[in-house]
């Protein structure tokens, strides 16, 4: 495949933040797919939609997207490692593109619900790999800021998604998306791939090249021949699934990986992305949900950028303390508010305060809970096991999200609106206890320094040596 050299025409970090923001336009459309459902079933339940649904159907088209990750894992674990970080995501790119296809020309709820399955797969897969490929490919002192575009990107896909989905047609919103995969593929596939993954396949002089368009610069030795050596190191001992769970700083890392994946769906986000509409609707809102809906995915997407300006001087652990708690309570406001409600109390004047929680929340779980996990996930594993390690993150992930949407409609239906988010609220309160006594700070320690972190080692006292393709900031 033809690598374009960059660096002749972008200098100093442009080419690492061009890669990354070409790699991440998937993360556009799959924020697209990620809320769909909350604009476009109204859609679909119109007199003039082109396809027929029960009620039924609704947890079905939400929660079918999350299968579709299940399905995605053994394709992720495969291409990774044998096809390449690059050529893993260009794969997804193309599982998107004919997902909007689908969905553009669908005439029966089943072809909505492969593409939707589709989508799951390919959401899967880029939100493994494109981590992984952003942490190999950049520096210290911007991995950091470079690995939260992936989130900033869906943001803004979920906002596009939220501003158009309500006022155009099936076919036009598909066209977006498929447009921004279209121009993916016209961009990313002249990037670079991974330099640790071309090491780890013994092309030396494609990692050098790769390194050299990267980095801007032709006197790249040094920071190869110390590549070289880490994947050297870790290819001696070759990462088997029994490792998660016999070494104990993967048996750590698995841990805490657990506890925020579900600590992010349990908080609700996904129920929130797909159900934003009807959720204020029930509430009764001061304003209508469809104006209310582009707000919250604006905020999101504020309080996620700001995020990554703060990530590498804040630190993660104060990001995602402080979120989890403020998260919590934001929720526990928005179900006492449907615990009133429901118990047939006027609340006219009161109907400011779920808008109110809903932005709040956004704001709150997006610059921690929403952003943290995926840049820790990198961070985490050793090379040798970090694809493993990934993907079943991944995993983990999307089995929360749909327990967590499943939960959410059972509740719902059967004990009323407040029930769900008073489960939600606690939940997070939960998390940032959790993240109090372990989850560890990772910013600015080596990989080396993460894995003592982990094993509960002590670190050296003495400055180490900075190896700039090993580190996070």
């Amino acid at each position: 495949m033809i690598t374009l050299d960059v660096s002749k025409v972008f200098p100093g970090n442009t080419p690492q933040i061009l890669a990354t923001v070409t790699g991440t336009l998937t993360a556009l459309s799959d924020g697209m797919h990620y809320g769909w459902s909350a604009p476009m079933i109204p859609v679909l339940q119109s007199p003039s939609s082109p396809v027929e649904i029960a009620d039924s159907h609704i947890v079905w088209i939400e929660n079918i997207y999350m299968f579709g990750g299940l399905v995605g894992l053994p394709i992720t674990m495969f291409t990774l490692d044998k096809l390449g970080r690059k050529n893993t995501m260009l794969i997804a790119a193309v599982e998107y593109l004919i997902a909007w296809l689908l969905i553009a020309f669908a005439s029966s709820i089943e072809i909505i619900f492969v593409a939707r399955f589709l989508t799951g797969i390919a959401a899967d897969t880029n939100f493994v790999a494109t981590p992984i490929y952003i942490a190999e490919i950049s520096q210290k002192k911007i991995r950091g800021r470079l690995g939260s575009l992936i989130y900033v990107m869906m943001l803004i896909g979920i906002l596009l998604i939220y501003s158009i989905g309500p006022f155009v047609s099936i076919v036009a919103s598909s066209t977006v998306g498929a447009a921004l995969i279209i121009l993916q593929l016209s961009t990313f596939s002249f990037m670079p791939d991974s330099p640790y993954y071309l090491l780890m396949k013994n092309k030396k002089e494609q990692a050098r090249r790769a390194l050299q368009i990267l980095r801007s610069s032709k006197d790249v030795d040094d920071e190869l021949d110390e590549i070289a050596k880490v994947v050297e190191e870790e290819n001696k001992v070759r990462g088997r699934p029994k490792e998660l769970l016999t070494v104990k700083s993967n048996r750590k890392a698995i841990t805490i990986m657990t506890v925020l994946c579900f600590g992010q769906h349990y908080s609700s986000i996904s129920v929130m992305l797909m159900n934003i509409h009807m959720i204020l609707e029930d509430a009764a809102a001061i304003i209508p949900a469809s104006t209310a809906a582009i707000v919250f995915a604006a905020l999101m997407l504020l309080a996620c950028t700001l995020s990554a300006f703060l990530i590498d001087k804040v630190g993660r652990k104060i990001l995602l303390l402080s979120s989890s708690f403020l998260t919590g309570l934001s929720l526990l406001v928005l179900a006492s508010y449907f615990a009133i409600k429901e118990n047939n109390i006027d609340v006219t004047d009161y109907n400011w305060v779920p808008v109110a929680a809903v932005m709040v929340y956004a704001v709150t779980f997006k610059y921690g809970l929403g952003l943290i996990p995926i840049v820790m996930t990198a961070e985490l594993f050793p090379t040798n096991i970090k694809a493993l390690g990934c993907t079943l993150s991944d995993a983990m992930y999307v089995t929360a999200g749909a327990s967590s949407v499943y939960l959410f409609h059972f509740l719902h239906r059967n004990f009323g609106m407040n029930v769900p988010f008073f489960l939600f609220g606690c939940s997070c309160l939960l998390v940032g206890v959790f993240v109090v006594f372990v989850i560890p700070e990772t910013k600015g320690k080596t990989l080396d320094e993460i894995q003592k972190l982990l094993k509960g080692e002590p670190l050296s006292t003495g400055k180490s040596k900075e190896i700039k393709t090993n580190t996070v900031p």
